[in-house]
């Protein structure tokens, strides 16, 4: 193993490049188990820690690591880094998978920024991927409810999030209550591990160059956390250019304005030469500083000959792009590049960049040591001055508070200079008092064992309402919004197929976003709707339709669709400069256009969506076969003890689609004359016949998932009433309260084989394959409840409904392949709470005993592994061989 680190790294680091010390060692480690990870800036953290899963997971095929490594940033700019950087490591590896056909092998780097082109990674869950995104985009869907995704995407994400997975959550020092909402998912996820049926592991790395191990102190992480390995470069080894850097330090109190400040800039750039040693950055607390800055060096004469740059964090990625080239990036920052960077936070981190001359806003430590380490990056030397805007409360100080600062002032008065072995130096040698103030961590939340349980049910209420996480992923205003612009019609609505895509997506404060769409608010002029002359509109997964924004659905997450025309972000195309979201800048906004929106995507963003049915005309025994073979496939390689329950559920899951309401939902010329088809082109569906059999019955928010599930009730129920997982066990209670058991078999054939594969599963297999089958579209999973339509229906005279389905619908069997007059009868006793005599517990009180035994992490990873196969397979477009002369479309 030791030898052949060594040569693997200078292959994928490339230019001949030796590791150094503490990446050789993390390398050579072959055990993945969750640790620290402190290292100064420019030491190579994000290639050391990419390198040895490659190298442990991928090249020696070490099955003990996962096989996603989920990289987990504060700032949307360190994911483009970061992303280009595993791209290109993975390429000259000869590892990266162009996402044509399947991986096999190969590795897919995905971005998770939101919007609906976050890539295939979750069609391949026994593949290697890399998934790099901000904090919002993962956390939230660690804590499934992810950000910019389908309701139904959740529990998808979730689970294969949470299993078989390396987190590297790195910049710690910038995430906020999300780090320690990290930690305590790592705590419950080993919890599980221990007590529950878990199948892979989920490990994490906490990587900083000032990590700090009591930032992850807690009542579930204490027992563990003193153990954690931490990788560390000792003193002994502090040698070599990079520990020979000088960086003198300069403290001024005298340019805190921002018209002072930016004269102070381009005076002392014109000093040193104009960058005759390299460009000029200047990092500011607030977007709007920094803007301010920014215009006012603009305005400047003296520096007409200069490149002048702003950079923050409310840019959309379509704009931020051109940043990595045109001078966020090594080549850019030579000697003679004659440049001035404004920027706030998103440079403190993951960005490839050193200045010759750094003014910066006094910040909290872990700030001002990021900051400084973009200057004299590979070495040399560079001049450090930090203003004191001396603010004389929080809110002046905000985002950060006056104790943070005055640490941090305090300790700045004992150094002259600011280099790595000056920092370590003055660490080392500091109180434990002066420590502990440069370093604090109070969090304002903390996420409980019973609040990760819970949200593991993804089902919203009526008014489609849900709980909201953004608590634990962020806190104060740094909670945002994901805004995208687009052309509507005056008086119109978008069109339900407008779907946001990540290159669009510009981050906005919530409570700006609030404001600035619906007015200010105080606690005696309200202001609940939009204001005069805006228009924007928030998804409704209900109806699947946009639906007109209030300011209560202006929250942390939410994606929100703004009108072209009203303004709110400044960008000029010809000069390709402009200061970002702006809420005064006059429309109309230039729409960005993204690449169509993946089918399961498209399912997943409402209730009612049959995007996945879109399709050659295909048989449901066709399809299920399909799905079979892959849900085999993927089981044997993840979890082998189960690969014959995933086979039955492929077999069995779109059994509902044989109800009357889905196959009248198909009429088109030429359609196939037979009622089993699982699968039929685009305009073989027109909308007003959607969920309405041929007799005119409609039944809007059909889910035939469901009813593929209620048909093994059905099953047991004619079949073997006494089954274990029906009412055996009950029998003799049932009696006792003098309840009439329907126990008699009521089958008029024999059982078929997929039945008797049914009737001989114990009760707890039974349950799992049950629950695998229904939520296979994630719509349905722990209860049968009424929808918005249901209650329609009902309150029109029409008999209990759910989802679609009434007690006494009959559905064919058409699982064999060939004409078949044997039909399911379908029963929605299930649906009730407790126990009842016609199918003994109900649904909600199996997949609750589901959640127990194997935990939400492994149950929602073996709901995604059956999902998986599901979306591959309807992929498929080969000729379907129950359909002779049946062409594809």
């Amino acid at each position: 193993m030791v030898g052949e680190y060594q040569p693997w790294f200078e292959k994928i680091a490339g230019q001949n490049a030796k590791p150094h010390g503490w990446q050789q060692r993390l390398g050579e480690s072959p055990c993945c188990e969750n640790r620290l990870i402190r290292i100064p800036t420019g030491f190579g953290k994000t290639l050391g820690v990419l390198s040895a899963w490659l190298f442990h997971r991928v090249v020696s095929n070490n099955d003990t690591w996962p096989r996603r490594l989920i990289w987990c940033l504060p700032m949307r700019t360190l994911v483009e880094q970061t992303l280009a950087e595993a791209e290109a490591a993975c390429e000259r590896a000869g590892l990266l998978w162009n996402g044509q056909g399947s991986p096999q092998g190969l590795v897919g780097v995905y971005p998770l920024m939101g919007g609906m082109d976050g890539g295939q990674w979750h069609l391949w869950p026994d593949e290697y991927a890399i998934l790099i995104g901000t904090q919002d985009m993962l956390l939230s869907r660690a804590l499934n409810r992810g950000y910019g995704a389908g309701r139904a995407r959740w529990p998808m994400d979730f689970g294969l999030l949470s299993q078989d997975a390396l987190w590297v959550m790195d910049e710690v020092q910038l995430m906020d209550v999300g780090l320690i909402t990290s930690a305590q998912l790592q705590a419950f996820r080993q919890q599980d591990e221990k007590e529950k049926t878990c199948f892979r592991p989920c490990r994490t790395w906490w990587m900083s160059a000032t990590l700090q191990p009591g930032w992850l102190e807690s009542p579930d992480t204490h027992a563990w956390l003193p153990e954690l390995p931490s990788l560390r470069i000792d003193s002994s080894s502090r040698t070599g250019p990079l520990w020979e850097v000088k960086k003198p330090l300069r403290l001024e109190k005298e340019v805190a304005q921002p018209r002072m400040l930016a004269a102070a800039v381009a005076q002392r750039h014109i000093e040193l030469g104009s960058g005759t040693q390299g460009p000029t950055l200047v990092v500011v607390n607030q977007v709007d500083r920094a803007v301010d800055v920014y215009q006012a060096l603009r305005a400047n004469r003296s520096l007409k000959n200069t490149d002048i740059r702003l950079v923050h964090s409310r840019f959309r990625p379509a704009e931020r792009k051109r940043w990595r080239e045109e001078f966020l990036c090594k080549q850019q920052c030579q000697p003679g590049t004659n440049r001035i960077v404004v920027a706030t936070q998103v440079v403190e981190a993951g960005v490839d960049f050193s200045a010759a001359l750094l003014f910066t806003d006094l910040a909290p430590w872990a700030s001002l040591v990021q900051r400084v380490g973009r200057v004299a990056r590979w070495g040399g030397q560079g001049e450090v001055v930090v203003v004191d805007t001396a603010p004389q409360n929080d809110g002046a100080a905000a985002p950060y508070t006056l104790d943070e600062l005055e640490a941090s002032r305090t300790a700045l008065t004992q150094l002259a200079d600011i280099s790595p072995i000056s920092l370590e130096t003055f660490e080392e040698s500091a109180s434990p008092e002066l420590v502990q103030s440069l370093y604090p961590y109070d969090p304002d939340h903390l996420l409980l064992r019973h609040e990760i349980d819970e949200l593991f049910d993804t089902a919203p209420d009526l008014s489609g309402a849900d709980v909201d996480v953004s608590r634990f992923i962020r806190s104060g205003e740094e909670r945002d919004v994901s805004v995208f612009w687009a052309e509507v019609p005056e008086k119109g609505v978008p069109s339900a197929n407008r779907h946001p895509q990540r290159d669009a997506l510009c981050s906005v404060p919530f409570l700006r976003a609030q404001e600035w769409l619906c007015g200010k608010q105080t606690k005696t002029k309200r202001a609940p709707r939009l204001a005069k002359r805006r228009s924007a509109w928030v998804w409704d997964w209900l109806e699947g339709t946009w639906k007109e924004a209030e300011r209560q659905d202006i929250y942390p997450g939410q994606v929100i669709l703004v009108d072209a025309n009203l303004g709110g972000y400044d960008w000029n195309e010809k000069t390709a400069s402009g200061t970002g979201w702006n809420p005064t800048a006059p429309g109309p906004v230039k729409i960005v256009e993204g690449e169509s929106t993946l089918p399961e995507d498209e399912a997943d963003a409402s209730q009612d969506n049959e995007r996945l049915s879109l399709q050659a005309y295909r048989t449901i025994a066709s399809h299920s076969i399909d799905v079979a073979t892959l849900a085999r496939n993927t089981s044997t390689r993840l979890v082998p003890t189960l690969q014959d329950l995933f086979e039955l559920a492929g077999r069995w899951h779109d059994a509902g689609k044989a109800h009357p309401a889905f196959q009248g939902s198909i009429r088109a010329d030429g359609r196939p004359d037979r009622q089993d088809l699982a699968k039929a082109p685009e305009n073989a569906w027109p909308r007003a016949f959607l969920y309405q059999s041929l007799q005119g019955d409609r039944r809007p928010g059909l889910r035939h998932e469901m009813a593929s599930a209620l048909a093994l009730f059905a099953v047991l129920k004619e079949h073997e009433p006494l089954h274990p997982a029906l009412l055996g066990p009950w029998k003799k209670l049932l009696e006792q309260l003098g309840t009439q058991q329907q126990a008699d078999k009521t089958a008029s054939k024999p059982p078929t084989e997929l039945e008797k594969r049914v009737l001989a599963l114990d009760a707890d297999s039974f349950n799992l394959l049950a629950y695998l089958v229904c939520c296979h579209h994630g719509k349905v999973r722990l209860s049968f409840h009424v929808s918005p339509s249901d209650q329609k229906a009902q309150a029109q005279g029409g008999p209990l409904t759910i989802r679609g389905i009434r007690t006494g619908d009959r559905l064919a069997d058409c699982l064999q392949g060939q004409p078949c007059d044997q039909a399911w009868l379908l029963d929605l006793s299930p649906s009730t709470v407790g126990l009842n005599p016609t199918t003994g517990m109900s649904w909600t009180e199996r997949a609750l005993g589901l959640l127990e035994d194997y935990g939400p992490f492994a149950l929602a990873w073996l709901e995604a592994l059956m999902r998986a196969a599901d979306q591959r397979a309807s992929r498929k477009i080969t000729k379907d061989p129950l359909l002779k002369g049946e062409s594809l479309p």
